[in-house]
């Protein structure tokens, strides 16, 4: 929950968030769009406490995040960031965690891989999972890292999933069928989707329009269609892109 949430850089004019007002409910999806430095990323750090807020509350199930153990929080929640960073290793040992997953988890990592989109690349490789990762996942494409990087995250159980603009490198229809997906990995967990597609937002259960570190914007995606003048041009701007395309 944010409450009253505002952050200002030190000698800043203007705040990067002002006034956030949000609750991310179990079992429901939020989305959060905007354009490019709307506080979008801003937004999602204050959750695993990468940053504070400068006032305002972030709390979790009624306690100020400030006051709970950095570790603790942070087990409680699975992020994907923006730009997706892989760990050395096998793609069983980056997506678990595990330097040696069992029989157990390496099913699960494959279950994960599922879900991600990324077993179709995986089992085409000729040691699967077992597969080398290079320092950064260098020897993947900017696809494949996300949806390695999506697996890691689903991979865990947790309360909050957060992807901070995490399926901007990938088709359309991959796109597509992880967002179908995610329900069944999430299971009941709270998950908030910060993105740049319509797309790939237009059937959360909320979705959140930021504007220069403001919530302009708030509901469906047909709810924002008739309140959101924000909203409505960044629909109209996508449609003209896919159109001219």
């Amino acid at each position: 929950t944010f409450e009253g949430v505002s952050l200002r850089y030190p000698g800043a004019e203007e705040p990067v968030l002002e006034g956030i007002d949000l609750n991310l409910t179990p079992g429901t999806t939020t989305a959060v769009i905007g354009a490019t430095a709307s506080g979008k990323s801003t937004l999602v750090n204050l959750l695993p406490r990468l940053m504070d807020p400068t006032s305002g509350t972030v709390s979790a199930s009624g306690t100020p995040v400030a006051e709970l153990d950095l570790a603790e929080l942070r087990r409680h929640i699975a992020f994907v960031p923006q730009h997706a960073y892989l760990f050395s290793g096998t793609i069983a040992s980056t997506v678990s965690g595990v330097p040696e997953p069992d029989a157990e988890q390496r099913a699960r990592v494959e279950w994960a891989l599922e879900g991600a989109q990324a077993l179709e690349f995986v089992s085409r490789m000729e040691e699967g999972i077992d597969a080398v990762v290079e320092p950064g996942g260098t020897n993947f494409s900017g696809g494949q890292r996300q949806r390695l990087s999506i697996a890691r995250a689903l991979y865990r159980r947790a309360d909050l999933y957060v992807f901070d603009d995490s399926f901007s490198a990938l088709d359309y229809a991959t796109d597509a069928r992880l967002r179908l997906a995610l329900p069944t990995y999430v299971d009941g967990g709270a998950t908030l989707i910060v993105a740049q597609r319509v797309s790939t937002i237009r059937h959360a259960d909320v979705i959140i329009v930021l504007e220069d570190g403001r919530i302009v914007g708030r509901g469906t995606h047909p709810e924002l269609m008739e309140s959101c003048a924000t909203y409505r041009e960044i629909v109209a701007s996508q449609m003209s892109e896919e159109e001219a395309a």
